[in-house]
């Protein structure tokens, strides 16, 4: 098997990490290839419906070679602490756009070291060790060519996950197959028999390639595409060359399916009728802009370009009902220091490190960011920072307003966009902030706010990758933390205690929905705490997505010919 260049990131990751101890939308058809063996008579046996599962995972990787969705993993390295809960000791992150045209391939967005083969083979030679399939985003696919007779399946039972009820198989490759079958457990959904979940690893012969064990999940993202939307991927005693244990944790998410459609031009999908004569408007509001208007014009001319350009890039959400969640904490904030501000808006960055940062008088947020916030105060002391920016006049850098700015490679997104502020600029926004916050209804809740900086604090040595921003200013660096005033009036971080919530786990706030990059609450209720094991701030967790299928009257297929053009 060939190795791509995510294979070498893998490699180096794994290698470095060891060696430091890491709603149902609008329906829109997804183009899938006709076949007419789909269309016949329900399966009669089990033999039947291998068959189908067969053609189906065939038909899911014909699929993802015409989409190129926005990939990104999180790896944490754990240990054993004292009280025998894991913790995490290093971590390692990566976000690109997976390409599956060819095999599986990605773009890097963050310059990630170690691509080279050099570099990868005086790793892999120092530590006896390599990592297949091509890095953490093969686990997408179950087998390159998944055929009936490379393996053995065994019915288990049905099982439900969320509403879509499955057919639970074992599966085991024959003792002839090639090495790097998968081994382990899929659920079938038992309407067009895709493989909606697989959980196991990939077989090696003795003596040859490690693989690691994953947990991938896909969504009914349109009718007739169940997609890959979540992997979760763990290890905790693996055994390599020296003497080494590896011991980790990642999560690797996809999102950004839809760019297209994301980004059509409604202006030629509407009628539009010309007026026969110009409209004319003779009042005040018809008059030329003067000069400070025309400021303010060209300084949101700048915002916008480049919110419109990370948004069809798809790292930023589209408006939604978490940006309304945002606006009505900022509003809080505004309405009760008496500040009249109404073009203040609040948008969703879609990437897992910790970052808020403000373009021009929008304030963005980090989905990550948002899940681990632990309560509304927290968020509200995110949000009274960037706040401070804009009512103290800190200006985006206006040169973003030429639109030739924006024609860049997506690759080169957080090089070429830069939302940084200045020391000065910080310490003052801080200062305002506490001013903000002083006067506002979470004045006495502001102890909760002051422990989750304190935890961020404390785990910033160890999660830097997690911590640090991309395209703004650090949360936490080196010792300095923002807003670090709130520190004195918080309680004393105890670990032990589980009613002091100081900061939650990834992924327990936002849900993403993959196909149109929107956003919304997670509605899962929180459950009381029975350890202190269970608190896990700012780790990982394995996910388990609520399936629901997706279907419409007449679920046409589209012909192969209309996949090309995806």
């Amino acid at each position: 098997m060939r190795i791509s260049r995510f294979n070498s990131f893998l490699l180096v990751l794994i290698a470095s990490l060891a060696a430091s101890s890491q709603q149902t939308a609008a329906p829109t058809r997804v183009p899938v290839i006709e076949n007419a063996g789909l269309g016949a008579a329900s399966p009669t046996s089990f033999n039947d419906i291998l068959d189908r599962v067969v053609q189906r995972e065939h038909f899911f990787v014909a699929q993802m070679r015409h989409l190129h969705p926005m990939v990104e993993t999180y790896i944490q390295n754990l240990k054993t602490d004292r009280t025998e809960i894991d913790v995490p000791v290093s971590d390692r992150y990566f976000l690109g756009r997976l390409d599956m045209s060819e095999g599986p391939e990605d773009t890097s967005f963050i310059g990630q070291p170690g691509f080279g083969r050099r570099m990868v083979d005086r790793l892999t030679s120092v530590y006896s060790m390599r990592f297949l399939p091509l890095g953490f985003a093969q686990m997408v696919l179950l087998d390159t060519d998944f055929q009936k007779k490379n393996y053995d399946f065994t019915f288990v039972r049905r099982e439900f996950l969320g509403e879509v009820r499955c057919l639970v198989i074992d599966v085991q490759p024959r003792k002839d197959a090639s090495g790097g079958r998968f081994i382990g457990r899929i659920w079938v959904e038992d309407q067009d028999y895709n493989i909606v979940r697989f959980n196991g690893t990939y077989q090696s012969k003795p003596g040859s390639n490690f693989y690691l064990h994953f947990d991938s999940w896909r969504l009914n993202m349109r009718p007739d595409a169940w997609l890959p939307a979540y992997i979760f991927s763990e290890e905790t005693d693996m055994k390599y060359g020296l003497g080494r244990t590896l011991h980790f944790r990642a999560q690797t998410r996809l999102w950004g399916y839809d760019l297209k459609g994301l980004n059509k031009n409604s202006e030629f999908t509407q009628i539009m009728v010309d007026s026969p004569e110009a409209v004319k408007d003779e009042s005040e509001s018809a008059a030329d802009a003067g000069p400070i208007a025309a400021e303010r014009m060209w300084e949101r001319q700048a915002e916008d370009n480049a919110i419109d350009r990370m948004e069809k890039i798809g790292l930023m959400a589209p408006p939604g009902e978490v940006d309304k969640v945002l606006q009505t904490v900022v509003n809080n904030l505004l309405i009760t220091n008496n500040i009249d501000l109404q073009d203040v808006r609040c948008r969703v960055l879609l990437t897992s490190p910790l970052e808020s940062f403000t373009i021009g008088h929008t304030i963005v947020v980090s989905r990550g960011l948002l899940d681990v916030l632990p309560d509304e105060a927290s968020l509200a002391t995110v949000l009274a920072h960037e706040l401070g920016h804009i009512v103290l006049g800190h200006k985006l850098d206006t040169r973003l307003a030429f639109n030739d700015r924006m024609f860049f490679p997506d690759e080169e997104s957080f090089q070429r966009l830069d939302f940084k502020r200045s020391t000065t600029d910080e310490e003052a926004a801080d200062a305002k902030a506490l001013e903000l916050l002083k006067n506002s209804p979470y004045k006495d809740k502001l102890g909760s706010a002051g422990l989750f900086l304190k935890a961020l604090q404390e785990s910033a040595p160890e999660l830097p990758n997690l911590i640090r921003p991309h395209l703004g200013n650090a949360l936490a660096e080196g010792k300095s933390i923002r807003m670090s005033t709130l520190l004195a009036s918080a309680p004393q971080l105890d670990s032990q205690r589980t009613d002091q919530i100081a900061a939650l786990p990834l992924g327990g706030r936002i849900k993403l929905d993959p196909w149109t990059d929107q956003v919304e609450m997670s509605k899962a209720k929180p459950l009381a705490l029975t350890s202190p094991r269970e608190k896990m701030p700012f780790e990982l967790t394995p996910f388990f997505p609520y399936l629901t299928r997706i279907s419409i009257p007449g679920n046409e297929k589209v012909a192969a010919s209309e996949l090309g053009r995806k």
